[in-house]
């Protein structure tokens, strides 16, 4: 894994982060790992299963065609 050092961070940041991660129960490595995750967003892998979920999810179901409400709606 890969670390990451952060420079010249404002003393009130930091003790918000520690208030935050006190208040989740980590720590504040944890919780800045989380944060960063969360920012980073979503990997290509993870946005694969997601995909195959909602696949395996809505096969089989209709899905009802809204080109009318589209073209109803650019009317406007």
């Amino acid at each position: 894994m890969a670390q990451i050092l952060v420079r010249n961070l404002d003393e009130q940041i930091v003790e918000r982060l520690k208030e935050r991660a006190q208040r989740r129960g980590r720590s504040l490595q944890a919780e800045a790992k989380e944060i960063l995750t969360q920012a980073a967003g979503i990997g290509f892998k993870e946005a694969g299963s997601l995909v195959r979920l909602w696949q395996k999810r809505l096969t089989g179901r209709e899905i009802p065609n809204s080109t009318h409400l589209i073209r109803e709606d650019r009317e406007r």
